[in-house]
């Protein structure tokens, strides 16, 4: 099969390549996907560099989500999926060969049903973006009576996330950092949107609520904007972190004083009561037809994964996806 992958730690340009390496089959409880697309996040980018972890293995297809066709099934997995579309997840966590590639072979529960009028575009979307988002949202607690801070509103998890708080009714106000990534909060459904370069974060988040504060804070980089903690949360509020640099600098006495709840997360990692709430959400949500699954443009080609490298790098706005 063609596949892209690399083999050392680097730019995209320096290690990956796009090759022929073996077809893979299904063992016991796996299912083989036929891919049809690709989804490209920042934790693929910080992997291939070798930011996060270095390589762990001799050779790497990258990408942990995707979506595809079942079209073979080891033992122990019903012959009936066989044909199902289907979203994966978790596609390249700790394994080797992830969804950069014309098939991938995981286990069964790692690919769930696509709703046959959800594009395969939509379903490269889902397995690290919106399951990072409906998560946190769980976490915050998000309901019709409660106020969050969503940090990022145009990232692609941030615009789940957005999504998935108004779905619970909950009031969403997030910062942006230019008037185009002001309307992609919008379009999501912000109530209020602040450009963190114009604007005093923690004054306008003060307005907003009547100095009450936020309910709870969802953060995509904690090492950056600690410091807005005591600015922009009420007493006894949440912040739920999906990102961080490898240190921060809290304001502990504020935390303390105030019982703050600081609840991290790695989406990767979620238990399987976790990820079967998150899942059912998900395809909850894509059922009704409620999601918004904004894709960066323009896609890319199996043969351009570099490319698409890239514009992650560059911080596209959208999901990066390969389309095979």
């Amino acid at each position: 099969m063609r596949a892209a992958y690399y083999e050392r730690n680097g730019t995209a340009h320096e290690v990956l390549q796009v090759g022929e390496i073996e077809t893979p089959h299904a063992g016991p409880g796996e299912v083989r996907v036929k891919l049809a697309t690709s989804g490209v996040n920042p934790s693929d980018v910080k992997s291939r560099l070798g930011t996060t972890r270095k390589i762990a293995f001799p050779r790497v297809v990258p990408h942990s989500d995707g979506a595809g066709v079942i079209d073979e099934v080891g033992t122990d997995v019903p012959k009936s999926r066989v044909g199902e579309r289907v979203w994966v997840w978790n596609g390249q966590w700790k394994r080797a060969f992830g969804t950069a590639a014309e098939f991938i072979v995981l286990p069964s529960s790692h690919a769930v049903p696509l709703p046959a009028d959800v594009a395969f575009e939509a379903g490269a979307c889902l397995g690290i973006p919106a399951m990072t988002a409906i998560h946190a949202v769980n976490l915050a607690n998000a309901s019709a009576d409660s106020t969050l801070l969503v940090s990022g509103g145009a990232g692609a998890v941030s615009q789940y996330v957005i999504q998935f708080a108004k779905a619970k009714k909950a009031k969403v106000i997030t910062t942006v950092s230019s008037p185009e990534k002001a309307a992609v909060a919008r379009e999501a459904g912000a109530d209020q949107v602040i450009d963190y370069k114009k604007e005093n974060v923690g004054e306008r988040v003060m307005d907003i609520t009547g100095k009450r504060g936020v309910d709870a804070v969802i953060e995509l980089d904690l090492t950056a904007n600690a410091k807005l903690i005591p600015s922009v949360l009420r007493p006894k509020g949440t912040v739920v972190v999906y990102g961080t640099g490898p240190e921060a600098v809290l304001p502990a006495a504020f935390c303390l004083v105030n019982s703050i709840r600081l609840q991290f997360f790695l989406v990767y990692e979620l238990d399987a009561k976790e990820r079967e709430r998150a899942v059912s959400d998900i395809n909850d949500a894509l059922k009704s037809r409620m999601l918004i699954n904004r894709l960066a443009h323009p896609t890319f080609s199996l043969a351009q994964t570099a490319a698409a490298h890239e514009a992650v790098e560059r911080g596209s706005i959208g999901n990066v996806i390969l389309v095979f």
